[in-house]
């Protein structure tokens, strides 16, 4: 869908020097700085950043189709970038008092996270005492601040699954990724060890995803802010599966046009089999696009009006983005089997887009058995597993 997209076109100018770096990102394991230098002049960084702090507060289509973009020129700085800009959605939802510690003094700052629940605590008088070693933390490197996990006991007995934010003054990075895919993200582990977090800088996962956290409703005009924290969150993963498959699928037409077979010099790209491929996946890319873009489409629907999504909304938009992610790494790798031994070698694009592309599917959010059985009890009027995440 062609769509006004003042942010996208901003970013295009700049894609082709973060192209340049895609191996250049995998052999430092992080984000160069320059991309980052790069994405902050155009802004992109601002794109969920709250007007109130000079911020863009930009619709969800329009970011993943940014991000989208971002992934067809490097995947890793895709990955890390994404989730640097997606926070300042989730801090915008915490008390004005805890914004106000990180965008008064810098509207530039960004924070990476490490959500799942691996932190420790201790209670003390007006918040907690927080340790833990905290992973996968991508982009960590170029954040001033973190998002960190952990399960709080409350008056019931039971837990909340809560988010402590950190600055990054508090915590050191145990430079630990070395991972076969999106080599670059530079997903490192937080260290902290006993560092005080006041009450106002903690909030309930529960709490931001049912419109009842510190910040809720502090925007009233906004037109992204009365929404869940989570689907912008997730919302990077699937734009980034997206964006690896529509480049596959230039770079497959690219490369085999003209490639001939070694043994018995037949024209690989006017063969059966390759237009047989390219076709499916083609196909297949344009139906994930279609499907996302109409899922982004009612996220920004809903928002604008301040309607607040109910439990099987929920449910369908969490899990149409991991049917895309499905959808599009099927079309890499039907491309990929194909192109031939040469395109293993590690100066290869292909092997790379392969590589970053299956790694999409294997995050938590993003893993598609989880996903169906959420969806599937939905559909069938079952209560939610608590098992699933």
């Amino acid at each position: 869908m062609k769509r006004h997209n003042p942010m996208l076109d901003a970013l295009k100018e700049v894609l082709p020097e973060i192209a340049k770096r895609a191996s250049e990102t995998e052999e430092l394991r992080k984000v160069p700085a320059e991309n980052i230098a790069l994405l902050k002049k155009v802004e992109l960084h601002k794109a969920f950043l709250p007007k109130a702090y000079g911020g863009h507060e930009i619709s969800l289509p329009q970011f993943g189709d940014c991000i989208a973009a971002l992934a067809g020129a490097c995947a890793s700085t895709a990955w890390a970038f994404s989730l640097l800009c997606t926070h300042s959605h989730q801090i915008a939802l915490f008390p004005k008092q805890a914004q106000d510690d990180i965008w008064s003094r810098d509207t530039d700052a960004l924070a990476s996270s490490s959500i799942a629940p691996f932190g420790k605590y201790e209670e003390t008088e007006g918040g907690v005492i927080f340790s833990g070693d905290m992973r996968w933390s991508s982009g960590c490197e170029h954040a001033e601040w973190a998002l960190c996990g952990f399960l709080r006991e409350n008056a019931e007995g039971t837990k909340d699954h809560c988010f402590a934010l950190i600055p990054a003054t508090d915590y050191t990075i145990d430079d630990d990724w070395y991972s076969a895919a999106m080599k670059g993200s530079g997903t490192k582990t937080l260290v902290i060890k006993e560092k005080f977090v006041p009450e106002h800088r903690i909030q309930k996962a529960k709490d931001m995803m049912e419109g009842k956290s510190g910040g809720f409703g502090l925007y009233p005009d906004s037109k992204i802010f009365y929404s869940p924290y989570r689907p912008y969150f997730a919302s990077g993963f699937s734009a980034i599966g997206l964006g690896i498959a529509e480049r596959m699928l230039e770079h497959f037409k690219e490369s085999t046009a003209g490639r001939i077979r070694a043994y018995t010099g037949a024209k690989v790209g006017t063969a059966t089999p390759a237009i047989l491929r390219i076709a499916e996946s083609s196909h297949q890319v344009m139906a994930a696009r279609a499907f996302l873009e109409k899922t982004w489409d009612e996220h920004a629907e809903y928002a604008e009006a301040h309607r607040y999504p109910d439990r099987a909304t929920l449910a369908e938009w969490r899990t149409n983005q991991a049917y895309v992610i499905k959808m599009c790494v099927e079309a890499v790798n039907r491309l990929f089997s194909s192109m031939g031994a040469s395109n293993w070698y590690l100066d290869k694009e292909a092997q790379r887009l392969f590589r970053d592309s299956n790694i999409t599917c294997a995050h938590a959010y993003t893993d598609y058995d989880v996903c169906a059985q959420i969806f599937g009890r939905e559909i069938m009027g079952l209560e939610p597993d608590p098992t699933l995440l």
